[in-house]
């Protein structure tokens, strides 16, 4: 298990999704490694490939609800590709599926930037 600061991190993933005119509701994370998480693409979005990240969305209203499924093995190999540490990667990954279960995609055109932009100022908060 990643050191995370739960009462921290809770605090901030409010703030964050407080932005985006949300509230949070039940959030559960499951962090795994990488095959785990190809196991997961697999079974539940047909997906054959690995990833960092993979977001189930339950919302209800303007409440965030859903489950987010990290694979560390990933995050801990994005921080050495991307020249950042470990646990800034992590809060990224982890601001990231937030910010998809508060609405911002990232897939379509221009999706990915304006998806950069919304990590960037949740990670600025932190």
């Amino acid at each position: 298990m990643p050191k995370i600061r739960k009462r921290d991190t809770t605090a901030w993933i409010k703030k964050v999704a407080a932005t985006h005119g949300r509230t949070v509701g039940e959030v559960g994370y499951l962090f795994c490694d990488d095959e785990k998480i190809l196991e997961v693409n697999r079974e539940f979005l047909n997906h054959d490939y690995y990833t960092d990240i993979i977001t189930f969305d339950y919302d209800e209203g303007t409440q965030i609800n859903g489950d987010i499924v990290i694979s560390l093995d990933t995050v801990r190999s994005n921080a050495q590709l991307f020249h950042k540490t470990y646990e800034e990667e992590l809060y990224r990954v982890i601001i990231h599926g937030i910010l998809h279960l508060c609405g911002i995609n990232d897939k379509g055109p221009g999706e990915r930037e304006i998806m950069e932009a919304a990590e960037n100022d949740a990670l600025a908060i932190r």
